[in-house]
């Protein structure tokens, strides 16, 4: 019934020709990326079904615990390298690309480069105090873009995190020109001390579906850069919370639920350890994912499928972290991670020059990977998509 209404909602809620698109380039488009990379894995070659590219270092927020160098001098990926990344993907039957930043609608070429690329399709990780009614009717007109709009709690809770004023009015302000525009819009959440008790609640879910978002993805707060707040980090129990809150809320509520911590089983496990995504910086390094910044490779060393496949530093890191956790080792084991870093003989790729001080002053902190916490999926849906489509891929053993 739970599904009927999902449904529902959507062809109420999206313009049909931007359902259309993403039901057919995210949804059957990803699925066979997906049966192309785990072909490719049978024959020992990784290269990602999903990459996330930093587009641009610029933002005009300073959240707690970033990790991108905004205030150093401006980085950007140019429009040539954008093109390269994305036809390398196409070689490998990849279409989906998220594009992150800093703030990627400071990147002064972001909508040419969506424009060129209208086979592909993109998810717009923003904080959305920057987005008017025009770029969400640009968006409405190139078709190939999921704005992901970031909320970070009430609204002193949301000033504080990202270092602005009247951070969350602008927010819903931004929510409201994508869903007006008929827009396939989604809400992200870096949960933390600081707002798990807002936000991880049916009524903040209820808040969602009534402003007519349609997808809600949360993320593990990950103390990471110059400043990375680890007194916000969860407990182990706030992290079983989640969980468990994302299982029951998945069979109740009319809006999809994303998550990338847990398998159909409510095993822990890792993207990057399964191969399942990889990220490009704004600086051209190539990086296990977006808070480990460290990397062997750079896009500037040549093209970008070989760099990738070849890549002796990631495909250590698959095999180390496959070994030692199921979960996050950046939260959970930091010492573990420079000693792989060192021994890869990976450099610093934050832009700041810190090398490896940032990463062993971080303490332990709780993880994902909880052996004997397993909750499995118990909607049906998301548990097949999961078994079949999403994580795994035999990582683990």
């Amino acid at each position: 019934m739970n599904a009927l209404r999902l449904a529902w909602r959507f062809l109420c809620i999206a313009n049909l020709r931007l359902l259309a698109t993403i039901a057919w380039r995210c949804g059957i488009g990803n699925v066979r990326a997906i049966h192309r990379f785990q072909r490719r894995l049978r024959k020992g070659v990784v290269f990602p079904p999903f990459l996330f590219l930093s587009i641009t270092s610029r933002c005009n927020l300073r959240c707690q615990g970033c990790w991108v160098h905004v205030d150093g001098p401006p980085a950007d990926l140019t429009p040539q390298e954008i093109d390269s990344l994305i036809e390398a993907a196409h070689d490998h039957g990849s279409r989906f690309f998220g594009l992150l930043g800093g703030e990627p609608l400071l990147h002064p070429h972001l909508w040419d480069v969506l424009a060129k690329h209208r086979t592909s399709y993109f998810q717009l990780f923003t904080n959305g105090t920057l987005l008017t009614a025009e770029h969400a009717q640009r968006m409405r007109q190139l078709g190939n873009i999921t704005p992901l709009i970031s909320v970070e709690g009430s609204p002193a809770v949301s000033d504080e995190r990202r270092g602005g004023s009247n951070v969350l009015g602008r927010t819903w302000q931004a929510i409201e020109h994508c869903t007006q525009a008929g827009l396939i819009t989604g809400v992200a959440t870096s949960l933390c001390q600081s707002n798990i008790d807002d936000l991880l609640t049916e009524k903040y879910l209820d808040e969602l579906i009534d402003r007519n978002v349609l997808y809600a993805w949360y993320y593990i707060y990950r103390p990471a850069g110059q400043c990375p707040n680890t007194q916000l980090a969860l407990t182990a129990e706030q992290i079983i919370r989640l969980r468990r809150f994302l299982v029951e809320m998945r069979s109740k509520k009319p809006i999809v639920l994303v998550d990338s911590y847990w398998d159909h089983d409510g095993n822990a496990l890792c993207p990057a350890a399964t191969g399942i995504s990889h990220h490009i910086s704004p600086y051209g390094d190539i990086e296990p994912c977006p808070p480990i910044q460290f990397s062997a490779e750079s896009i500037r060393d040549g093209e970008v499928g070989p760099l990738v496949r070849d890549s002796a530093f990631l495909a250590q890191f698959r095999k180390t972290i496959a070994q030692k956790t199921r979960g996050c080792i950046l939260l959970e084991d930091p010492d573990a991670l420079a000693t792989l870093v060192e021994s890869a003989g990976a450099h610093d790729s934050s832009g700041r020059n810190v090398d490896l001080a940032e990463l062993q002053a971080l303490p332990q902190c709780p993880g994902h990977h909880q052996p004997g916490c397993e909750i499995p999926e118990t909607d049906p849906i998301y548990r097949f998509a999961k078994k079949h489509w999403f994580f795994g891929f035999g990582a683990y053993g």
